[in-house]
């Protein structure tokens, strides 16, 4: 599958197929129904399937005070369409020029122009244009008049509500990882640069890769197990996303203690699956007490990457 950021760089091969757009962020169960769609029109109408998303979300232009965490990055979420059928997914530079087209005027020059899109597919809470103008009836019409085929795919459900970016969002905010999986298309990950902890860890036994930088939304406090993705292949790993309490530490930190992992990969970038949450963050009365805890954690931890 192929990225492109810029509409003057669209290849031929991407026009004329079937077009999906909107933010898809985190690529959950409700957008692979609309990709699973997406692919059958694009086969109906021998052309390529593909996403129109947004680099960065038009919130953040608007409303910046007010933007969401992100649930993945533009790459990540170019994987996951990928192993959805997606065959290009146009990642474009949101800026003001683009928010302030009215309806018709981003259908004519983005679907009609540049995509010469021959069937479209979204949601039924699609919004696009200025101040979001451009309703599912909106397009319906547009659709209509230009002779394009819009199929509008029902939201999905899970635990008798709507599956929606937000509400993964939540989920993750508050700590239940394993609920946000089952409402993902593959699970919660974040990626960061390894940087150079206290090295407390090490010294009981636990050696932890300590992430900054990361870009999108952290789990709540606590333990989790989780997989390491190294060379890209998992490990096991178990997870401890808050401060050191044992210990005094009051720092914010999300280390990450990579079963079997021997050799230093300070200055690496790291990417991590959360799959459960195992307990809170809390103090122990001495380091035998914290030890004994951080491995129990740890089996915890390889049986749930076991079972996945």
């Amino acid at each position: 599958m192929e990225l492109i950021r810029k509409l003057s760089e669209l290849p031929p091969a991407a026009r004329g197929g079937a077009v999906a757009i909107g933010n898809f962020d985190g690529v959950h169960r409700g957008h692979a129904k609309i990709v699973e769609r997406l692919a059958e029109r694009a086969g109906e109408v021998q052309g390529p399937a593909v996403v129109f998303t947004f680099d960065p979300h038009p919130v953040q232009l608007l409303r910046p005070q007010q933007t969401p965490p992100p649930l993945t990055w533009t790459e990540r979420k170019a994987e996951l369409l990928q192993g959805l059928g997606v065959d290009y997914m146009v990642a474009y530079p949101t800026d003001q020029e683009l928010l302030a087209l009215e309806p018709e005027e981003f259908f004519q020059r983005i679907v009609l122009d540049a995509l010469q899109a021959k069937a479209m597919v979204e949601g039924p809470n699609f919004y696009f244009g200025h101040d979001r103008r451009g309703t599912i009836e909106v397009l319906r019409k547009l659709t209509g008049s230009a002779g394009i085929p819009l199929n509008v795919v029902a939201p999905q459900t899970y635990d008798g509500e709507y599956v929606s970016s937000s509400r993964i969002r939540q989920a993750i905010a508050q700590g239940r990882v394993d609920e946000a999986c089952r409402m993902l298309t593959e699970p919660y990950r974040i990626r960061g640069m390894v940087t150079h902890g206290a090295k407390r860890g090490g010294q009981l036994g636990f050696p932890t890769a300590n992430l900054d930088a990361i870009d999108t939304l952290r789990p709540a406090e606590g333990v989790y197990a989780g997989r390491a993705w190294m060379d890209n292949q998992p490990r096991p790993a178990a997870i401890n996303i808050g401060t050191n309490p044992t210990f005094a530490e009051t720092r914010q930190k999300v280390e990450v203690h990579i079963v079997g992992l021997n050799e230093s990969i300070y200055g690496q970038p790291l990417e991590v699956d959360f799959l459960a949450r195992l307990r809170d963050i809390q103090p122990f009365g001495s380091r035998e007490a914290l030890v004994e805890q951080l491995r129990r954690d740890v089996q915890q931890a390889v049986e749930l990457v076991g079972k996945q």
